[in-house]
């Protein structure tokens, strides 16, 4: 567990998470500010891909690359032996990041102006790319319990039946983390075949299993009667954001086809070397690695748990799924503005306010505990400053 402890400077290497805290929060000065917002970890990536980047750097050419045979295979070999999926190799279409991906789904398989359903709070580009491709964002929130969230069936429906092309799926759910069961994706899959819905399913946190165990969409009952296309990526897993890979797969042929001429048609069907090079070393030689993160994130967790419910109006539980925490801020009375000037002038500590999320977040705040520990106590003890 030791190279979990190691602490890295990532201030001045181009980091969203470390240097771009002054645009995002809208600082001026930054320089004693804890990150603890961005789904990005402060661990090093595993050696096995520092290794083979290593040696690939070694061959001094870097012209046009494209996945061989033995990156697909080495995906779907982690997907059977990780979680029990069977994928066919040829079903898997190569892009240049997730949203990428989500953008040429939506491009390829719905029209201006068509609406877009997906409940709250969710993941922001799941309503910014839309957007930004002229599509109508209809919202059904989630039920929340303490939270925990949950699929309203009834209202799901209502939704449905507002006339959406596509339905956008988190599945590990970020921001809350929850892993869905079968019984519910089975029930949302049928909802997709009865109203003729596209299923768009991002599974990048597939790997991040904490407390329950993952299931893949296109391996429940009746996801071969319906129109699905997920995506998965191992960037999120292996911490490897600023390689840009990620993969479609969907075993409806014909939805691989339009995709297919969405991508050929931009030009981002393909990975660049160093991915190439990443993707096949991490799916191959990883598991361990996984394994080790899966036990230090436990521990991460659980002591987070344990100091910020100890504060006042403050409640928070060990997700599913993810290296994220979702804390419930609203029995402290605070307004979001109240809570995030003490977080940021008080506690010097970046979090994600959760109305990012949509309205649905409000009295959330969203924490990335994938750090090293002595990190992870520097910041919770700067919450606990700020809400002193």
């Amino acid at each position: 567990m030791s190279f979990f402890n190691a602490i890295y400077e990532r201030k001045n290497t181009s980091s969203l998470k470390w240097d771009k805290m002054g645009e995002i929060y809208q600082l001026d000065d930054t320089s004693e500010i804890l990150p603890m917002w961005v789904a990005d970890m402060d661990f090093p990536a595993p050696k096995v891909v520092v290794d083979a980047l290593t040696e690939r750097l070694n061959h001094p050419i870097f012209g046009y690359t494209f996945p061989s045979d033995d990156v697909k295979h080495a995906i779907t070999n982690w997907f059977a032996n990780r979680h029990q999926w069977t994928i066919d190799p040829s079903t898997i279409l190569f892009h240049q990041g997730v949203i990428p991906a989500i953008a040429s789904i939506v491009e390829t398989f719905t029209h201006v102006g068509d609406k877009i359903g997906m409940s709250t709070p969710i993941y922001p580009p799941f309503f910014n790319v839309p957007i930004a491709q002229q599509r109508e964002i209809v919202t059904c929130d989630l039920t929340e319990t303490n939270g925990s969230y949950a699929w309203d069936f009834e209202k799901l429906e209502q939704l449905f039946q507002s006339g959406i092309k596509m339905y956008i799926l988190c599945n590990p759910h970020n921001p809350a983390g929850i892993v869905w069961s079968r019984e519910d994706l089975e029930k949302l899959i049928q909802l997709c075949i009865k109203y003729d819905v596209y299923l768009l399913a991002d599974e990048i946190h597939a790997d991040i299993s904490i407390n329950k165990a993952y299931t893949p969409t296109l391996t429940v009952k009746g996801a071969d009667e319906a129109n699905i296309i997920t995506c998965i990526a191992p960037t999120k897993t292996f911490n490897l954001a600023g390689i840009h890979a990620a993969m479609t797969i969907t075993p409806n042929k014909e939805l691989q086809l339009a995709l297919e001429k969405t991508g050929l048609a931009h030009g981002s069907l393909s990975l660049n070397t160093f991915a190439c090079t990443a993707v096949k070393a991490v799916y191959t030689e990883g598991a361990q690695w996984v394994d080790d993160l899966l036990a230090y994130l436990k521990v991460n967790m659980n002591y987070v748990v344990e100091q910020l419910n100890a504060i006042d109006g403050i409640q928070v539980t060990v997700p599913d799924a993810t290296y994220l925490m979702w804390i419930d801020y609203r029995g402290t009375g605070l307004s979001e503005k109240e809570m995030m000037d003490r977080l940021l002038s008080i506690g010097k500590v970046a979090l994600d306010p959760g109305t990012k999320y949509k309205e649905a977040g409000q009295g959330f705040l969203r924490i990335n505990v994938a750090c090293p520990f002595e990190t992870l106590k520097d910041g919770v003890e700067r919450i606990k400053h700020a809400l002193q």
